[in-house]
């Protein structure tokens, strides 16, 4: 049995879900979430709500779903940065340093996912697959 088959699956499965998660979260608090927004000194809150649903929500789905997956990956990827140096920059509070560094972790396994691709258990791979090249799967995987 080949476990590289499913452990990218569940490898994108562990990072799309906390992404899809939390946008979920934002839909039902848009007054806090742009007053958090604004306190982290971003400009026009109500727009960087909108993105922050649309690539955490969609971007955790479509990652997930392995569709689109390198490049759904490299954009959630910088979008945890720039959180982290948006939202996490006191290093006096360790719970912020923790949450600093978690979305740098999460960054270098979304930066993985955009080097090695989606793996067999992706739509990127069943339509390359129906496209009819042998080649196009391993480009997915």
């Amino acid at each position: 049995m080949d476990t590289t088959r499913y452990a990218s699956f569940i490898g994108r499965l562990l990072i799309g879900l906390p992404f899809a998660m939390s946008g979920f979260g934002k839909l039902a608090a848009y007054g806090a979430t742009t007053a958090y927004i604004a306190s982290a000194g971003l400009p026009v809150p109500p727009l960087s709500y909108a993105i922050a649903v649309l690539v955490e929500l969609g971007g955790g789905l479509l990652l997930i779903a392995g569709y689109q997956t390198r490049a759904v990956a490299l954009a959630l990827a910088v979008f945890s940065v720039a959180a982290a140096i948006s939202f996490h920059n006191n290093f006096a509070d360790q719970n912020q340093m923790i949450h600093f560094l978690k979305n740098v972790m999460m960054a270098g396994g979304l930066l993985q996912i955009v080097a090695f691709g989606a793996g067999a258990l992706s739509l990127d791979a069943r339509f390359l697959h129906n496209s009819g090249g042998v080649a196009g799967v391993a480009h997915a995987r």
